[in-house]
């Protein structure tokens, strides 16, 4: 089964910021592992093949933070 590599640039100003995203992260089903950093404000995440980008997109985009990009196997996509 193959994967896919999604990663983002999300606006995070605190631990919470990177908690929120983080757990909608792990409750979707087929993320097999994610990064999230405060530091770098980026999420990386590791899927199964049956999760599409614009599923992860809109988790993420629910916690309330500004998604500024997103790459979807290493190509720019619309955020």
């Amino acid at each position: 089964m193959s994967e896919h590599n999604y990663k983002f640039n999300v606006t995070m100003t605190c631990g919470g910021c990177s908690g929120a995203v983080e757990r909608v992260l792990k409750k979707l089903d087929g993320v097999k592992s994610y990064d999230v950093s405060l530091d770098t404000q980026t999420a990386n995440i590791i899927t199964e093949d049956s999760v599409d980008y614009a599923t992860v997109l809109e988790k993420i985009k629910k916690t309330g933070k500004k998604v500024n990009s997103g790459e979807a196997d290493g190509v720019a996509q619309e955020v």
